[in-house]
């Protein structure tokens, strides 16, 4: 078993360059992706070591990066595809939810688009306007493609693997603030399956549910609330679309109550919409109403102000102990 400790971005790297050499159909594109290495380092070296007709820097146009890739797709390629901050995906959103999301079914199965789409997203690196925003919701909304997003080294390294095999369109959201955390990477054997979530820290009294960058500020208070005496359980959800319902039942049925985090607004958010799927599965195991933490309905907010813009420890730890109260 070959386990190595390794941050985020370097097991997105690792990954991706085993899938370069696993399948020579797997194509790398986007904004200064090649010789640069991308902004955060991601595809650093693999233009190097797998030439530019596979790792290709491309003109700062999203709808032509995406329309391009969903032709490569049709033509028997595995393009991945990155967006460079999670504001500039809007040129592209045209293509991706009129496009990519639908010609599977509008061609009765017979075509598929193994396209994945790399997306930095959040807060928390005290970056400049359309750098820091969350908009995984507007995605997970859209029938036809999948939405995940990896918390950990290990989640990353294989996630990436997984969405790169898969014949679904696949928005693949990367926490940007966690890249340089780092974890141990186990590179022999896949965990899981992509869309099943994952119990980070068992607990009795309560659920913590999260994914992306909450999921370690959910670990921090599940921490915290047990010097107190409360019993957190955190499940890292991993997948935005399909969303695991029956492993947040299975959390909920045995604690009672339930706490979903994201950074993205509140206002519906996907913890909107598991807070309605649980009450209707869970109403009678329910101690409490499922409560929600998450960013505020606003625009994001300048660099000096995103810590309180963004929940943060505090946040989570007040909505334990309201529902806790109940």
């Amino acid at each position: 078993m070959a386990m190595e400790k390794m941050s985020i971005a370097k097991a997105l790297n690792e990954s991706l360059r085993k899938a370069l050499d696993t399948d020579p159909k797997v194509l790398i594109m986007g904004e200064d992706v090649g010789k640069l290495g991308g902004v955060f380092r991601i595809t650093d070296g693999l233009q190097k070591d797998f030439g530019e007709d596979r790792v290709i820097d491309t003109p700062l146009a999203e709808s032509g990066i995406v329309g391009t890739a969903i032709g490569l797709a049709l033509r028997g390629y595995r393009p991945v595809v990155e967006i460079q901050f999670d504001g500039f995906v809007f040129p592209a959103y045209d293509q991706i939810v009129t496009q990519l999301a639908k010609m599977h079914a509008r061609a009765l199965g017979k075509i598929k688009l193994p396209v994945v789409i790399r997306i930095p997203y959040g807060g928390g690196i005290g970056a400049v306007e359309h750098h820091s925003e969350s908009p995984e919701a507007l995605f997970a909304h859209v029938a036809g493609l999948k939405v995940v997003s990896p918390s950990n080294a290990s989640d990353a390294y294989w996630m990436m693997q997984q969405a790169v095999q898969s014949d679904d369109p696949i928005i693949f959201f990367e926490p940007k603030r966690r890249y340089w955390d780092k974890g141990e990477v186990e590179t022999d054997s896949i965990p899981g399956p992509l869309h099943k979530a994952s119990v980070a820290r068992t607990g009795t009294d309560l659920t913590l549910a999260a994914y992306g960058p909450m999921v370690k500020v959910c670990l921090e208070a599940a921490a915290a609330a047990q010097e107190e005496g409360k019993s957190i359980e955190v499940l890292d959800l991993r997948s935005m679309s399909p969303i695991d319902f029956d492993a947040i039942q299975t959390s909920v049925e045995k604690t009672g109550r339930l706490v979903v985090v994201h950074e993205a607004p509140v206002f519906y958010g996907s913890g909107a919409e598991i807070a309605a799927r649980i009450t209707e599965r869970c109403f009678y195991h329910l101690e409490a109403p499922v409560l929600r933490v998450g960013g505020y309905h606003a625009p994001y907010p300048p660099a000096r102000l995103e810590d309180e813009y963004l929940p943060g420890l505090d946040r989570v730890l007040d909505a334990v102990d309201r529902s806790l109260a109940y």
